[in-house]
């Protein structure tokens, strides 16, 4: 499927807010969100470029609709678990499941924050029911580091993440 990587725009608010609001597409998050927190989402993901200069993309088709994100977030909450980090993390609607999107969406991001971060390792993590997320983890060649998995307390009440690494490509790797 062709597909192209976007900055946030107010055409995507909606078609966000609704795979947000999806139960199916939010149950490893506890459930959907409300336009509130939906737009507080969003509004995040797009603020997050002029801020730390990263960030999720919206992921798009060939004629500019909304098939979800992907990429690469700084998490800078020292608070967290993990302390201050990047996260690599995806999310599609449902009718864009079982396409291949979010590897080859989360290898572009990937690959551009190799471009423009110094960080030396960059997490993702995931619920232990979350297979599909799992799956696209081992597409990805992340390697799994269960001695950092944690539990966090959201608002929406503790979750435990599983954590899986990307690490920095070798300089002569990352050529071709």
């Amino acid at each position: 499927m062709t597909f192209d990587m976007r900055r946030w725009s107010e055409n995507y608010r909606d078609a966000f807010a609704d795979m947000q609001g999806d139960p199916e597409v939010m149950a490893d998050l506890g459930g959907p969100y409300d336009r509130a927190a939906s737009n507080e989402k969003f509004d995040r993901y797009r603020d997050a470029w002029a801020i730390d200069g990263i960030s999720r993309w919206a992921v798009v088709d060939s004629a500019d609709h909304f098939l979800g994100y992907a990429g690469v977030m700084k998490r800078g909450d020292p608070d967290h678990p993990l302390g201050s980090h990047y996260e690599i993390g995806w999310r599609f609607r449902r009718d864009a499941w079982g396409r291949g999107l979010a590897t080859e969406s989360a290898r572009r991001a990937l690959d551009h924050a190799w471009t423009v971060l110094d960080a030396p390792e960059i997490f993702s993590y995931t619920g232990a029911d979350n297979r599909r997320s799992r799956k696209v983890m081992e597409r990805l060649d992340l390697r799994r580091d269960a001695a950092r998995d944690f539990t966090a307390r959201y608002p929406r009440g503790d979750w435990t993440g599983l954590l899986w690494v990307a690490e920095r490509p070798a300089a002569n790797a990352a050529i071709g």
